[in-house]
């Protein structure tokens, strides 16, 4: 990590980008893909698991059968941490339901919204060297708490065929029973679309390489929505004098093993802090089996010392962090500064591998400085807000006429005609009466 003491604020706009990694330009790749999966279905996802995942399944949708026998696979230390998991996430996300609240603006004119869930959500796993069965809870418990009517979750098999057990056993465990075998650009065509085997869904979720990115990016384009715009992780941590340099080089390489693109920052006040976390960095570094992915990582990532640690959630806030860790005690005066942040993370021992795994709280962010302007996944994102509106009569007195002249000021006769024509009819009523 490259240091910089006391940069001059006219140098924060280089200092806050990202690694610009090169990208593959995909959108030809993307096209032709969901092209061949719209046309020919099955045969088209078959073809292109064959070609990039090198396997050559018989069927690509898992049975309950092996759901089930997954847990065999699953050590019961593991098995204990995940139903542990489950429970808190579900705990937190339960407490996200909101009560509908009738306002009366006007006298006789009653608002409210009411949450719908989407009813068919995507799920997309990753597989690989990090099988994210922790990405199972994050969706999937929520999904379920929404109310959502059907959970497709795609996530590809390696070259003998198989899924990593504990992603089974995480989806068995939630009563997941569409679970395909199937990764990359294909299976994000595939829940696009539907085919006769991977039924078509209304949002997708869930992180993924360059090629998946992108692919969800493309699926916008046909009605699908996305959980979020995704990139590279990243975390941001902010020490003063009297943080564990221990615990920080710590934090710092948690981030930096998720990917090679990926981005980490040490912020404080304290020169002294931040050379013993260099040193740590590198005693720590050398007993990671994902060592060689942490250290290119680190080449890109930054450490600063600023003038206070006010100036440090400014620069924060300019960012914008995946991950924030306030990695001090006394944090509480600074709440009110953090304005751009995915998930904070505060004090001495709440490290975010708490919160990526089963402090509760979800661990599907927004990246890139994306938390300037979205939210991390939530119950709300599996549902849909509706607004209802009902009129009495006296209602209708009371607002018809402000809509009458609103409507004429924009020329839009047929719209002042709607109220006029109730007015008129509760008028005759009323001359009825009388």
């Amino acid at each position: 990590m490259k240091t910089y003491i006391l940069p001059k604020q006219s140098r924060w706009p280089k200092l806050i980008q990202r690694p610009k990694m090169k990208q593959a330009d995909l959108s030809i790749l993307v096209a032709e893909i969901f092209s061949a999966v719209e046309q020919s279905g099955d045969k088209a996802v078959e073809k292109y698991s064959r070609l990039f995942d090198r396997n050559d399944l018989e069927t690509v949708r898992v049975s309950e059968q092996a759901l089930r026998n997954a847990i065999k696979n699953v050590s019961p230390d593991l098995q204990l941490a995940i139903q542990t998991a489950a429970r808190n996430i579900e705990q937190f996300h339960r407490s996200q339901f909101e009560t509908t609240k009738i306002v009366e603006t006007m006298r006789g004119v009653k608002c409210w919204r009411e949450s719908r869930a989407i009813e068919k959500i995507g799920m997309y796993i990753p597989g690989g060297s990090a099988p994210l069965f922790s990405t199972v809870l994050m969706l999937g418990i929520p999904a379920k708490i929404a109310g959502c009517t059907e959970l497709v979750l795609c996530t590809p098999a390696n070259q003998q065929g198989q899924i990593d057990p504990a992603i089974l056993f995480t989806a068995h465990l939630l009563g997941l029973t569409q679970v395909f075998a199937v990764g990359g650009i294909q299976a994000i065509a595939a829940m696009t679309f539907g085919t006769n085997t991977i039924p078509k869904v209304d949002k997708i979720f869930g992180p993924g390489n360059q090629y998946v990115t992108a692919a969800k990016q493309y699926a916008q384009n046909f009605g699908v929505a996305i959980d979020m715009p995704a990139g590279p992780s990243e975390v941001l941590v902010i020490a003063n004098k009297k943080s564990n340099p221990v615990f920080v080089a710590a934090d710092l390489l948690a981030q930096a093993e998720h990917g090679a693109d990926s981005q980490v920052i040490l912020l404080s006040d304290s020169e002294q802090v931040v050379r013993k976390t260099q040193d740590e960095l590198r005693k720590q570094l050398t007993a990671l089996p994902r060592k060689a992915i942490a250290s290119k990582a680190l080449k890109q990532s930054r450490s600063l010392v600023l003038e206070n640690i006010e100036t440090c959630f400014e620069f924060s806030n300019a960012y914008a962090p995946e991950h924030l860790i306030v990695a001090f005690d006394a944090f509480e005066e600074f709440l009110p500064f953090i304005k751009n942040a995915g998930s904070v993370f505060l004090g001495t021992n709440t490290c975010e591998s708490l919160g990526d795994y089963a402090s509760g709280t979800n661990h599907t962010l927004p990246t890139n400085g994306y938390a300037r302007n979205y939210s991390g996944v939530s119950l709300d994102s599996f549902l849909k807000k509706i607004t209802f509106q009902q009129v009495s009569d006296l209602g209708l007195r009371n607002i018809g006429n402000v809509v009458e002249v609103m409507a004429e000021a924009e020329n839009l006769h047929a719209h002042k005609q709607a109220v006029s024509v109730r007015l008129q009819a509760l008028n005759r009523q009323s001359k009825k009466r009388t």
